[in-house]
């Protein structure tokens, strides 16, 4: 098999496992929204202790276990692990708190604006120079954020909430040295500690939604487990096989996804401030990934007819 054959074949693999991971993704409101009579806090700490041995077998069946004992010998490295984790688990609970309280045009909204919001912190903590049009969309991004809280009367604490977390999460993530999947188990296996003790609290207090007197509920807070760790490891996969522009642009699948389900299935209302606002986002996110576009056909361009 050739060069050009081989590559061409991973970046189909790689495709297809970011593809399914943003897809998975695009559909969690609708088990979220089947979750949602179970208090916030206990769904996350199912995702955590459910997620576990999934991350734990794709690591087993991998060998991809060598980065992870290194960590795990390391205090130091274990304590940069911490952040992430709490960031994670933060995005997490909002989101399904944001899905059980019909807010999931606002959680649309904050996976939309979360990569400018990450090359916002780029620029603030790592002192990386923005371009002209990165600057545009991280102004126009600021003012459609302007318009939502003029409309509601307030700030729109939830997609800020959202997209800081994420954006957080993703940057204390690159200081890790370790690679996605480990990571993730990682972060699960640090949060399933707290995770562990709250259920195991709730379950001997009969609080708890983890009972055999609710078969539907204790299948629904195991499948959180697949739900958190499939798309996630989908993605580390597809994300180690793709070009990152690739990437960049294949995000904005599942907000879109989560804004259609929003308006057409949830029926959340979407006015006229919302719809400004939106445009606005969009424009933003078209100017963000413009040069991404370009620079891909400037390396099409560029590669030789039948170099491999």
């Amino acid at each position: 098999m050739s060069v050009e054959s081989t590559a061409q074949s991973e970046a189909g693999r790689g495709f297809a496992f970011a593809l399914s991971a943003y897809l998975l993704w695009g559909l969690l409101p609708f088990y979220m929204k089947a979750v949602a009579h179970i208090p916030p806090v206990e769904v996350v700490a199912h995702r955590a202790l459910w997620s576990v041995p999934i991350a734990g077998l794709t690591l087993l069946a991998l060998r991809r276990t060598a980065d992870l004992r290194r960590v795990v010998r390391s205090p130091r490295l274990l304590a940069m692990a911490v952040l992430p984790a709490g960031f994670i688990s933060v995005n997490w609970g909002l989101y399904v708190w944001a899905i059980g309280n019909d807010r999931a045009l606002e959680a649309a909204l904050g996976y939309y604006i979360n990569p400018l919001v990450s090359i916002a912190l780029a620029a603030v903590l790592l002192g990386e120079r923005l371009d002209r049009l990165q600057v545009a969309a991280v102004a126009l991004a600021a003012a459609a954020v302007a318009v939502l809280t003029v409309q509601a009367g307030g700030l729109p604490w939830i997609s800020l909430v959202l997209a800081l977390s994420f954006a957080t999460y993703g940057f204390l993530r690159k200081t890790l040295p370790i690679g996605p999947s480990q990571g993730f188990f990682l972060e699960a296996a640090i949060l399933s500690v707290p995770a562990l003790g709250y259920v195991g609290y709730l379950q001997a207090t009969g609080a708890g939604s983890f009972v055999t007197a609710q078969p539907v509920d204790v299948l629904l807070l195991i499948g959180c487990g697949p739900a958190t760790a499939v798309p996630l490891l989908f993605y580390a996969f597809g994300a180690k096989l793709l070009r990152y522009s690739t990437i960049g642009i294949m995000q904005y699948i599942t907000p879109t996804m989560i804004f259609l389900i929003a308006v057409f299935v949830f029926r959340e209302p979407f006015d006229g401030g919302r719809a400004v606002a939106f445009v606005m986002i969009w424009l933003a996110l078209a100017l963000y990934t413009w040069p991404m576009l370009a620079g891909r056909r400037r390396a099409a361009r560029t590669v030789p007819p039948g170099s491999a």
